[in-house]
C-alpha cells in the first residue's frame, strides 16, 4: 500500500467539502487547508481529519503551497473542494507500483449544470495531481496555478470528478473572481484596447465551441463556450481599467 496524503484548499464550501473528503476517506492523511470560512466547512472537515489549518486568504498558489508543506507523507495528491476521486482512481493509487515517476497526471471529468461535457477541451483535461512532496513546487500565479514536478510525468488510468459549476449564479460568481485575477496578472504586461476588447469574446467562443469540440455538447456546450467568452471579455476590460488608474 502506498502512503498518501491529500491536500485541499477550500472556503465557504460546506456544500462540497463533505462529499470530497469522503471520496478520499481511505487516504493516510488528509490536511484541509480553510481560508477563514464564514460557513460550516471547518466544522464539517474537522469530521474527517484533525488536520484542519485556518488561515488568511493569501491567494491559491500560497495555500496550496502551505498546504503541501503541512502534508507528512511523500506521495501527496491534491484536490478541490468541488472535485471527488472516483473509487477506480482510488483502488488504482493503492495498488501501483507508484515508483516509476516522480508524479502523475489525472483525467477530470468536468461538469456544467449536472451535465459532463465532452468537448471545449474539458473532455482532455488531465492534471498533475500526484506527485512526491520531495520534487513538487507550485506554480506562482493568481490563477490557473498548479503543481509543477522536477522529474518524470506518468499517467493513471483512473478519473477525478469535478462538478465545476452547479448554477448559473456559481458560474457567474466564479467569472467575476477569475477574470479579476487573471487581468490583475496580465495588466503588469499587456494592454488592451477596442480591438482586444472586441475580438476576445468572439474569438474564444468561436475557439471553444468549434475547435474544441464544444458543438458536440449541444446548448451545454454553446453555454461553456460563452463563459470563456464571458471571461476572456472581462479580463479585456479589467486590464484596461487596471492600467487606466
Amino acid at each position: 500500500m502506498n502512503k498518501i496524503s491529500v491536500i485541499v484548499i477550500a472556503g465557504n464550501e460546506e456544500g462540497n467539502i463533505e462529499d470530497c473528503l469522503k471520496s478520499v476517506a481511505w487516504a493516510d492523511e488528509i490536511v484541509v487547508v480553510d481560508s477563514e470560512s464564514a460557513d460550516r466547512t471547518v466544522e464539517i472537515a474537522k469530521r474527517y481529519t484533525p488536520n484542519v489549518h485556518v488561515r488568511a486568504w493569501q491567494g491559491y498558489a500560497n495555500q496550496k503551497a502551505f498546504a503541501l508543506k503541512a502534508a507528512s507523507n511523500e506521495w501527496v495528491l491534491g484536490l478541490d473542494a468541488d472535485e471527488r476521486v472516483q473509487p477506480k482512481l482510488a483502488e488504482e493509487i493503492a495498488a501501483a507500483d507508484l515508483n516509476a515517476f516522480d508524479g502523475y497526471r489525472i483525467k477530470r471529468e468536468n461538469y456544467f449544470l449536472g451535465r459532463m461535457i465532452r468537448g471545449c477541451g474539458w473532455g482532455r483535461d488531465y492534471q498533475l495531481r500526484l506527485f512526491r512532496k520531495s520534487r513538487t513546487t507550485v506554480t506562482d500565479r493568481q490563477v490557473h496555478e498548479g503543481f509543477r514536478v522536477d522529474g518524470n510525468v506518468g499517467v493513471l488510468a483512473g478519473a477525478i470528478t469535478h462538478y465545476s459549476y452547479r448554477t448559473l449564479k456559481e458560474a457567474f460568481a466564479k467569472i467575476e473572481k477569475y477574470s479579476t485575477l487573471e487581468a490583475e496578472e496580465k495588466a503588469r504586461r499587456k494592454t488592451a484596447n477596442p480591438i482586444t476588447m472586441l475580438c476576445a469574446a468572439p474569438c474564444a467562443f468561436l475557439h471553444h465551441f468549434v475547435v474544441r469540440g464544444g458543438f458536440i455538447d449541444g446548448t451545454y456546450g454553446a453555454m461553456v463556450s460563452l463563459m470563456h467568452a464571458l471571461t476572456k471579455l472581462q479580463v479585456q476590460m479589467k486590464i484596461w481599467e487596471m492600467r487606466k488608474k
